[in-house]
């Protein structure tokens, strides 16, 4: 069998996308997307990268989360968490923004995105 990366194994994840929160001890929400694990905590946003992306692992302590950029897309969405200190990358006209606190997801993740996206906006509200 092939892995492509832009496939994703169901055994490893739930038929949603998300992996088990058992394997995030204090997790609110574990969403595994296409370019890597975004784990919310009631304290940071950690985003922890596929061996192929460009960039690092993040986390992101909630006091400086500042908002989300949110978007469910045709066939693929994003979520870019908006930090202080990062400049935000607003794409272009045929593409999706790309920077170190963005992840993206196909349509079978959109729940799961949904969740983190309002869990996330509820960490930068406090």
């Amino acid at each position: 069998m092939i892995d492509l990366p832009w496939s994703r194994d169901d055994r490893e994840t739930g038929e949603d996308g998300t992996d088990s929160v058992d394997d995030h001890a204090d997790a609110a929400v574990v969403c595994k997307f296409q370019d890597g694990t975004l784990t919310v905590y009631e304290d940071r946003v950690v985003i922890e990268r596929v061996g192929r992306s460009t960039f690092d692992d993040e986390t992101i302590p909630a006091a400086e989360i500042q908002g989300i950029d949110y978007s469910e897309g045709i066939t693929i969405g994003y979520l870019q968490v908006e930090q202080t200190g990062v400049e935000i990358d607003v794409g272009g006209l045929l593409s999706d923004p790309v920077n170190e606190n963005t992840v993206h997801f196909d349509r079978g993740n959109r729940e799961c995105a949904r969740t983190a996206r309002d869990e996330i906006l509820s960490l930068a509200r406090t």
